[in-house]
């Protein structure tokens, strides 16, 4: 009998599944991959993983040592649970704005946890980049204080590696290579620069969408109206240091609106409850599959579990 050895072990080779109900039924097929169903609740349980294993293996990290990073809480989670797993101190810095759940279940795996007040004239329960510019200052000063290494989840190469290697490939296996077009929300940029450059590496033909908040549809190059919204840990009108133009096809602005309700619908129709962020990522998806012919794929990601909003007006 195969047995898992760790926690760790647990990550990846979430399942994909076909919305039966939200797609329409004479259209493009519409796939989800539950990255929810990971240990930490979401996809940044892949790149903690990598951080730390990257940075074990060229030194930066050693026996006893101190991970910082800054978080809206997935990726603060995921590096608590490998740290926890390897006998690491984690130290997670996130802003007052994010939701209460997740700060309780990075303390419940054992992190220490930093919380930033807010920048003025946000609003409870939207971070903004003014937020998280306040949130990257103390990251900086906790780093040096401790001599610690610093994830750096924006810039770190390890990040989209993770995707690249585990979650792109992953998606290529389970649709038997067809692929027609992938849609993926841009945070730090990880996941979708790591899975388009799997796809493409593969075949051309797969036709790549970034999803950003319709205020702040900054790589896109539109004007950013509002840096407030509510579709948590992505949005933050910055460019990932990693981040490559040549594997974009096209750029999908969400409202929060449009993201609340298609991640309602997803909880309801499909039995699905993830966070803001699928709920972004399902309605560009589904926007793409209108165009697409009635037998295309179109693949995109549920990042993280409801579970982690029930203290916001998500599921109310």
């Amino acid at each position: 009998m195969n047995h898992q050895h760790t926690i760790l072990d647990a990550i990846g080779w979430t399942p994909l599944v076909r919305l039966a109900r939200m797609a329409p039924r004479d259209g493009a097929d519409v796939l989800v991959k539950l990255e929810y169903l990971s240990p930490g609740g979401s996809m940044k349980d892949r790149i903690a993983r990598q951080i730390v294993e990257d940075a074990e293996a060229s030194g930066a990290l050693r026996p006893g040592g101190t991970v910082v990073e800054l978080t809206s809480g997935n990726t603060g989670t995921g590096l608590a649970i490998v740290c926890r797993a390897k006998g690491y101190r984690m130290v997670a810095v996130m802003s007052e704005g994010n939701s209460v759940e997740r700060r309780r279940m990075m303390l419940a795996l054992g992190a220490d946890l930093e919380v930033v007040r807010q920048a003025g004239g946000s609003d409870p329960g939207k971070v903004s980049k003014e937020d998280l510019d306040l949130v990257e200052e103390r990251a900086q000063e906790i780093t040096g204080e401790l001599g610690a290494f610093r994830a750096d989840q924006f810039n770190n190469v390890a990040n989209p590696r993770a995707h690249e290697l585990g979650t792109g490939r992953e998606i290529l296996e389970q649709v038997d290579g067809e692929l027609d077009a992938f849609v993926a929300a841009v945070g730090t940029g990880g996941l979708f620069t790591g899975v388009a450059r799997a796809l493409k590496a593969s075949s051309g033909l797969t036709r790549c969408y970034a999803v950003e908040p319709a205020s702040v549809s900054y790589l896109a190059g539109r004007p950013v109206t509002d840096t407030r919204h509510k579709i948590q840990g992505i949005g933050y009108a910055m460019k990932p240091g990693f981040w490559d133009e040549s594997l974009v096809e096209g750029y999908i602005g969400v409202s929060d609106d449009d993201a609340s309700a298609a991640a309602r619908q997803l909880a309801r129709d499909e039995g699905i409850i993830a966070g803001f962020s699928a709920g972004a990522n399902v309605w560009a998806a589904l926007q793409v599959a209108s165009s697409a012919p009635p037998d295309a794929t179109v693949v995109t990601v549920a990042c993280d579990s409801g579970m982690k909003y029930l203290s916001t007006d998500l599921y109310e």
